[in-house]
């Protein structure tokens, strides 16, 4: 039987484009209210509509200190509660200076840890603040709240040739530091935290590989499941919903792969 999120409200930050609106469509399927934040102001009123009277999209910079508490509490207002967020913002710092060390530039670094972790760490914040804010349930127990992260298999299985950011490897490694000992302060108020990690997915940021018939081949033997290909929007759904469903209530601290089979495939190269 699926996950259900019926009477949950989510918030998804960075939840107009991309993996985080299918998450968002998904979400709502399972029976949740949904509302997602973006910063391009058409893709916020795209996602409105498509996501209809159950979802509600707002214009926010991850970045901004001030996006996800105002989330959270158009959740609160619009749909009575607020029970889970998703973090999915982030990207590349590669047109900012992140790369391999020795070609990393100081502004890429800052850039690239402001967008993929600061951020992070933000939401993350507002949510445990209005979690421990909220009341306990009828048998005194912390009514408490569940946070997915989303991390990327890069953050632990490098991939030197074609995916050398190590900003973003930082990053995403931070993430899973972060994640892990959040859960371990916060399990005893009952609030969850767990990560989400693709490898190449077809996104918007992953345009320069899906583009390079190198590093596809490349990928095709590092993801070889389903055929060996990119991974979709989709694919990391049923584990976002499951980690945010009162299924998943005695798993935190988890790191949970959606990778094809990257982290445990050694991958070919052409050869040269």
């Amino acid at each position: 039987m699926p996950a259900s999120l019926k009477d949950k409200s989510i918030v998804i930050i960075g939840g107009t484009t991309g993996l985080g609106l299918s998450a968002a469509k998904a979400c709502i399927a399972a029976g949740a209210s949904v509302v997602v934040v973006g910063r391009d102001e058409s893709n916020a009123a795209a996602a409105g509509t498509e996501l209809g009277a159950f979802g509600r999209a707002i214009i926010g910079d991850a970045t901004d200190p001030a996006a996800a508490p105002r989330a959270i509490d158009d959740a609160r207002r619009h749909f009575g509660g607020f029970h889970g967020l998703y973090h999915v913002a982030g990207g590349s710092g590669r047109a900012a200076g992140d790369g391999p060390l020795h070609e990393l530039t100081d502004e890429g670094w800052a850039f690239t840890l402001g967008l993929n972790l600061t951020g992070l760490m933000m939401s993350n914040r507002a949510a445990v603040r209005a979690f421990m804010s909220s009341s306990k349930t009828a048998e005194g127990v912390p009514a408490g709240g569940t946070i997915v992260n989303m991390g990327s298999v890069l953050g632990y299985s490098p991939s030197p040739k074609y995916f050398s950011t190590h900003a973003y490897a930082t990053a995403k490694a931070a993430i899973i530091g972060l994640t892990r000992s959040c859960a371990a302060y916060y399990a005893p108020h009952n609030i969850r935290f767990n990560v989400l990690a693709p490898a190449l997915v077809a996104t918007p940021m992953s345009k320069r590989a899906q583009t390079d018939d190198e590093v596809m081949a490349f990928v095709k033997t590092k993801q070889p499941l389903d055929g060996g290909r990119i991974g979709a929007a989709e694919d990391c759904d049923a584990a976002a919903i499951y980690l945010l469903s009162d299924e998943s209530r005695f798993v935190t601290g988890q790191v949970l792969a959606i990778d094809g089979g990257w982290g445990v495939t050694e991958g070919q190269y052409a050869p040269t």
